[in-house]
């Protein structure tokens, strides 16, 4: 139901902007988040949006850097990431959630995409 691109190789300090494209009308879910696995690592959200209305929620170890939006004419989801660090390097998961509140618990993803790699290192 997501498809996540957008992901690469990238610098540290440097940006990348991911997108999940869904196959329903963003507004037949009723929030879109990320998460991300690093290696080793366990599930670990990071985001989510609201289709209601478009309360956003961004987890403390990322907000500054990372930004969610929404374009519902393209049924896409991004995921603005600036100030990229080593340690952001892993694959990036997008998927419906029954809600976006103030946590973004990688629990509570009903559904998620292939992924996308992100690696970040000189």
């Amino acid at each position: 139901q997501f498809v996540e691109s957008g992901g690469g190789l990238v610098q540290p300090g440097g940006s990348l902007r991911l997108s999940c494209a869904a196959s329903r009308f963003t507004q037949d879910y009723v929030a879109i988040g990320w998460f991300r696995q690093a290696p080793g690592k366990e599930h670990e959200g990071l985001s989510c949006i609201s289709t209601r209305d478009g309360y956003t929620y961004t987890a403390d170890f990322v907000k500054g850097r990372f930004t969610i939006s929404i374009d519902e004419a393209k049924n896409t989801v991004y995921l603005q990431m600036n100030s990229l660090k080593p340690e952001d390097t892993a694959v990036y998961y997008c998927g419906e959630r029954h809600f976006c509140v103030n946590h973004v618990f990688s629990r509570d993803f009903l559904s998620w995409g292939q992924g996308t790699e992100v690696t970040v290192r000189a």
